[in-house]
C-alpha cells in the first residue's frame, strides 16, 4: 500500500493537569492524560454500562504545549487530534515495555479546549499546528480565541452566505 493514514481525533476528559517538561534540545513537551467514555444499556440485564479508556497524549508543538499548559487542568473536556505512535524500552527491571501515545506534533494536530470553567473567558481556546496559524505579519500569540464582534462590527454575519449556496 503506498499511501496511509495514522489520525487519532478524541473528546475527554482531562485525568489530571498536564506535565511539562523540556525536551534535550530545548524545547517544550507537555503531556497529559485523556479519557473517553461509551456508555451502553446490558441488554440481560437492563443496566446502564459505562467503559472508560486511558489515552496518553504528548504535545511537541511548542505553541500547543503553551496553551495546554496555560489553559489545561483536570476535569477540562477537550477535543484534540494527533497521530498514533508506540514506544519501546526496557525498564530497571530489564523487562521490554510499550507505550502507546497520541501524538501532537510540530506539523500536524489540533487541541481545543470544550469548556469553560472561569467565566467563559477561557473556553474555545485552540491552536492549529500548522506555524503560520492565527498570524497576520505578527507572530501569533499563545492562545486564541474568536470573538463574533468582529463580524458585526465588520458588517458581515452567517446569513449573507444563504444568499449565495445554490441549494
Amino acid at each position: 500500500m503506498s499511501g496511509s493514514v495514522n489520525k487519532v481525533i478524541l473528546v475527554g476528559n482531562l485525568g489530571k493537569d498536564p506535565e511539562a517538561r523540556n525536551s534535550q534540545n530545548g524545547g517544550k513537551i507537555v503531556s497529559f492524560s485523556v479519557a473517553t467514555s461509551d456508555v451502553w444499556n446490558d441488554k440481560s440485564s437492563g443496566e446502564r454500562r459505562e467503559r472508560t479508556e486511558w489515552h496518553r497524549v504528548v504535545i511537541f508543538n511548542e505553541r500547543l504545549a503553551d496553551v495546554a499548559e496555560r489553559f489545561l487542568r483536570k476535569g477540562r473536556k477537550v477535543y484534540l487530534e494527533g497521530s498514533l505512535q508506540t514506544r519501546k524500552w526496557t525498564g530497571q527491571d530489564g523487562q521490554e515495555r510499550f507505550t502507546t501515545e497520541v501524538i501532537i506534533d510540530r506539523f500536524r494536530g489540533e487541541l481545543t479546549l470544550l469548556d469553560s470553567r472561569n467565566g467563559g473567558d477561557e473556553g474555545g481556546q485552540s491552536r492549529s499546528a500548522d506555524p503560520g496559524y492565527g498570524q497576520r505579519g505578527q507572530a501569533a500569540s499563545s492562545s486564541v480565541g474568536y470573538d463574533r464582534s468582529l463580524d458585526r462590527r465588520s458588517g458581515w454575519n452567517d446569513r449573507s452566505l444563504d444568499d449565495e449556496i445554490p441549494f
